[in-house]
């Protein structure tokens, strides 16, 4: 994150300044298909999700971040902004209230759904971006680029990491690992689990591994699943209480993982959040694998 923090300085030193008087419209087709036409370089964002407020910030443009959502734990500068919504739902009135210039939205928790019409016919334009792969992710820096007037930055960010990125594919293990990533535990006796077709699915093979469960269509799966599935590693995302709370269960110790002792933590931020710190953690996790012996 250390690079990604001096790549946004140094792009924000050697940016010209934004001549709003010769600045045209902006039409820009967003995750969805939707054209969105930005009248002028906003300087008023209010970014919905912890996601879309890292990319916002990854650009260099913390300081233009007026409304930030309850979940939002970075970063830090932007932590004292209004917050707009949270767990039960977003409030229209209050990003009104913050005289926003443009919203960033993705469809969870009926974010797009609640604030598209009403924003729309207040004249405030509305982005819609998708996760689902890390490509998306970095396909999302640009598109956040060009709605605030800074191709160029959100082009050289997303390239920055898109070049990491293939670094660590090009060290990928010639015989990849079979992985299974916990997210959760559900009350029910469930776990939630980083499913292949996700964007932590995702990251999970740009790191060098390969899914143990690559046929789960549905993040809940029952313990005896993982079991059978007998990965080579075990990643929880979360706490270290939390996995040896986990792993003490009955069954888990039957795990080659856990016998070989292959059960790790990953950052939930890195892993959870489809932001630029997700390539932090791809290259973790490819470090880690680089130091397990092949199956």
């Amino acid at each position: 994150m250390k690079r990604l923090r001096l790549l946004s300085l140094a792009l924000t030193l050697l940016a010209s300044p934004w001549r709003v008087a010769a600045a045209e419209p902006v039409r820009l087709t967003d995750a969805v298909g939707r054209t969105v036409e930005i009248a002028r370089p906003p300087q008023r964002i209010v970014p919905i999700f912890a996601s879309n407020t890292e990319l916002v910030a990854a650009l260099g443009l913390s300081e233009r971040v007026v409304g930030i959502e309850a979940y939002t734990r970075y970063p830090p500068e932007v932590l004292d902004r209004p917050q707009v919504g949270g767990r039960l739902g977003f409030s229209v009135d209050a990003i009104v209230a913050q005289r926003p210039e443009l919203l960033i939205v993705t469809p969870s928790r009926q974010a797009m759904h609640l604030l598209i019409e009403p924003m729309t016919r207040l004249g405030i334009p509305v982005i819609v971006l998708l996760s689902r792969s890390v490509a998306e992710v970095m396909a999302n820096l640009r598109l956040v680029g060009q709605a605030t007037g800074e191709p160029a930055r959100g082009d050289a960010v997303a390239t920055a990491l898109e070049a990491r990125l293939q670094a660590v594919e090009a060290a990928a293990p010639a015989n990849r690992p079979r992985m299974v990533m916990i997210t959760g535990r559900l009350g029910n006796g469930l776990v939630l689990v980083a499913r292949a077709d996700s964007y932590t699915g995702d990251a999970m093979v740009k790191a060098g591994g390969r899914h143990a469960l690559e046929r789960t269509i549905v993040a809940q799966v029952s313990p005896e699943a993982v079991i059978a599935a007998d990965p080579d590693i075990l990643l929880f995302a979360g706490r270290k209480d939390e996995l040896a709370a986990l792993i003490a269960q009955p069954g888990w110790q039957l795990l080659r993982a856990v016998r070989s002792g292959n059960a790790h933590l990953v950052a939930r931020a890195e892993f959870l959040i489809p932001g630029p710190r997700t390539v932090d953690g791809i290259e973790k996790l490819a470090a880690l694998l680089r130091r397990t012996p092949q199956p």
